[in-house]
């Protein structure tokens, strides 16, 4: 018995001490806790409870020119509620709940009465502090909500939590949508694409802060709204764009594209004097006959520009001395081969003997060639430095990113061939965006200068300008004034004569140039697999041609229906815009109406100096003559007088007759010692050997003749 009394005390005995050291241990951790980890768990449990959250600031619009809105954001609201508010008693809440539900039924539709009912009971119950009603609501939805019952008891006494957030949205849909971007689609984080991506630091403005506690369920609810560190709104932008202009261009372009079937196609309205963007419109095709702006092709779509680059090659071979415009060009049945491969003209049968502009007004691919190889096949680098030169090997560097690169290469590429001088001249082995092809037209628009494309003129912070863009010279001057003057000629002719005669009218002239090319598809060249070329057509140019004010390119991609050439096809769209833009501006008609003492001044061949000075005179005109000692002379319009511009005649060299009379350009070649062979009636369009180069006594001359040539020349009054 004593012993069984023993043993039971040993494990009572036991047990205490088993108990008195666990104690122990709890005592020892609680003082280690508090004495060297208090800090460090306080702020951890701090965290857990409490922290600071990011508000969101209101984006900055983007507008139009006239601060038409082009991109905004608008508030959208997500509504939750505190079932544990002290005036939200079980009676008030049991009283209304019927009412709510009915309400918030009919007005957001997503779940029956019953339904809202039940779960909003289920979350009285379970005493949630944050419980979620509806997401991405709009304001007038919230205003009538707030009349709801229960909510509008208000915040404190309903209950009603709003937290708001933006969107944004377009007010005009789809115009302009993928230059003036958007958010893209992007899980991990907030892309912005177009403008919106470009100026996103100047539109997100400064975020906010708002403290938040965490709750049982794990959500975050705000601690008090009133007290969060308000955010700082974004800037505004402020574009080039015209939303006029936009929409005529985006019209037009549709139409286009429907008719023909066309794959996609851009047009972009470019301010000449200033580089402003007026209209950038990009559509591709998403179904039958439905298009969408989802690429920015004015941009990115770096491409073979084909027969519009023409006018780089023609401008090079011009500065240089290489060729004139009345240069006669053998262009043959429109054929002709360049190791082995056979380049063609459209015009079946070829033309002929041509001049270099008539070469440039058809769009002769066999005379383009020509006149490029014999002038630079055996220096062709100088005919690339001659391209260089013009500045069109450079990316733009827009207020926009995605710009894609141009691509022109040199004689020391690896993929140089004895193909590529031919090729190169004709637009195909070279690479360029539409908007770089506008750039280089603008710039023979505007005598010369190129300027920068430019689409954000203002950025605005609460209705003041904070930093502007003005217009930036790229190249001053990208050949001289008198090859500036011959261009502006050929570009005219292409419309008054040419490939695109379709676009001529009698109110006003436009100048510009066709082009037609077929596609590379990759490894499969230019046929795709069925065996079918893709072609693209476009016209680029300038309009009033008098005094331009803007100037214009249409691209058009794979069109299905049967026709595919430049004029055909981007032809009616510029033509569109241009005669609406011509009805619809007054300083259009200003800019036309500057040239109209034009055509009040007679024409005159080249001649006799003193001939031409007695002509005038006659008529009550002045004609001042430049070296009054000139024995010959050339009329020459310079802004609102007739200038006598000396013609040197120097014996053993080639004298220039274009524009004379037959007396007088027959006296002087005759006076030169050559035979001349005459072709036509009227004054001389074109000479068989270029003015200024040596003649030998007895070498033929074949002078072309034309009784529609007007003589008169229009120039530029020359820089001091």
């Amino acid at each position: 018995m004593e012993e069984a009394k023993k043993s039971i005390l040993l494990r009572v005995y036991l047990v205490y001490l088993g108990i008195l050291l666990f104690a122990i241990a709890i005592m020892g951790r609680v003082v280690y806790i508090q004495s060297f980890e208090s800090v460090k768990l306080m702020e951890q449990a701090q965290k857990q409870e409490l922290n600071w959250f990011d508000v969101e600031a209101i984006r900055g619009n983007i507008c139009s020119d006239d601060g038409t809105l082009l991109a905004t954001s608008v508030p959208i609201f997500d509504i939750r509620m505190d079932m544990c508010t002290d005036s939200l008693t079980k009676e008030v809440f049991r009283r209304n709940v019927d009412s709510l539900a009915y309400r918030l039924s009919r007005l957001f539709r997503d779940r029956t009465p019953s339904q809202y009912r039940d779960e909003l009971w289920e979350a009285k119950k379970s005493r949630a502090r944050y419980y979620l009603i509806k997401r991405n609501i709009t304001y007038p939805e919230l205003t009538e909500l707030r009349t709801f019952p229960i909510f509008r008891r208000g915040k404190y006494k309903g209950g009603l939590i709003v937290i708001p957030h933006y969107q944004r949205e377009l007010p005009y849909k789809d115009l302009a949508k993928r230059t003036i971007g958007y958010e893209s689609k992007d899980e991990s984080n907030r892309v912005f694409v177009g403008l919106e991506g470009f100026f996103s630091q100047d539109l997100q403005g400064l975020a906010g802060k708002r403290l938040m506690r965490k709750v049982g369920s794990g959500a975050w609810v705000p601690v008090d709204l009133d007290s969060e560190l308000e955010p700082q709104n974004g800037d505004d932008i402020i574009t080039t764009i015209d939303i006029n202009i936009q929409d005529l261009a985006e019209r037009a372009l549709l139409k286009e594209l429907i008719a023909d079937s066309a794959d996609h196609g851009c047009v972009v309205v470019m301010e000449v004097s200033t580089g402003s963007i007026k209209a950038i419109a990009n559509l591709k095709r998403v179904g039958r006959d439905r298009y969408e702006e989802d690429y920015n092709y004015a941009v990115g779509e770096s491409t073979e520009p084909g027969s519009t680059f023409k006018l780089a090659s023609f401008l090079v071979a011009l500065e240089d001395g290489k060729v004139d415009l009345n240069t006669l060009v053998e262009t043959g049945n429109g054929e002709i081969k360049y190791s082995g491969r056979r380049m063609s003209d459209s015009h079946r049968g070829g033309y002929g003997t041509i001049t270099a502009r008539e070469v440039f007004e058809k769009s002769s691919n066999v005379g383009t060639s020509q006149i490029i190889v014999n002038a630079y096949e055996t220096e062709p680098q100088k005919f690339i430095d001659g391209i260089y030169k013009l500045g069109i090997h450079h990316q733009l560097g827009l207020q926009i990113s995605g710009e894609g690169h141009p691509n022109i290469k040199d004689t020391k590429n690896k993929f140089w061939s004895k193909l590529s001088l031919p090729w190169i001249s004709i637009g195909y082995e070279v690479a360029m965006t539409p908007l770089q092809l506008l750039t280089f037209y603008n710039a023979i628009a505007n005598n010369g200068a190129m300027v920068k494309p430019l689409l954000v003129k203002e950025i605005h912070r609460n209705g003041q300008v904070v930093k502007s863009f003005d217009t930036q010279v790229i190249n001053p001057s990208i050949c001289s004034p008198a090859t500036i003057a011959k261009a502006k000629l050929m570009l005219l002719g292409v419309v008054e004569e040419g490939t695109a005669t379709n676009l001529k009218n009698p109110v006003y002239k436009i100048a510009g140039k066709t082009g037609t090319a077929q596609v590379a598809q990759g490894k499969e060249g230019y046929g795709n697999r069925g065996g079918k070329v893709q072609y693209k057509g476009s016209f680029v140019g300038f309009f009033p041609a008098e005094n331009p004010k803007y100037s214009m390119i249409v691209v058009i991609n794979n069109p299905k229906k049967g026709k595919y050439y430049g004029a055909a096809i981007a032809g009616p769209v510029f033509k569109e815009v241009a005669d609406q833009l011509y009805a619809h501006s007054p300083e259009i008609h200003y800019a036309a109406s500057k040239d109209t003492v034009y055509p009040r001044i007679p024409s005159s061949k080249a001649g006799k100096r003193k001939e031409i000075e007695l002509l005038y005179g006659e008529l009550g005109m002045n004609a001042v003559s430049v070296n009054p000692n000139a024995l010959w002379a050339r009329p020459t319009l310079i802004h609102e007088s007739v200038s006598l511009i000396p013609e040197s005649v120097t014996r053993g060299i080639m004298p220039d007759v274009t524009g004379m009379g037959l007396k007088d350009a027959v006296y002087l070649l005759e006076q030169n010692g050559l035979h001349v062979t005459i072709k036509g009636k009227g004054s001389v369009v074109s000479q068989s050997i270029m003015s200024g180069k040596q003649v030998s006594r007895g070498e033929k001359v074949l002078i072309v003749l034309d009784i529609s040539s007007k003589s008169i020349h229009k120039e530029e009054k020359p820089e001091a």
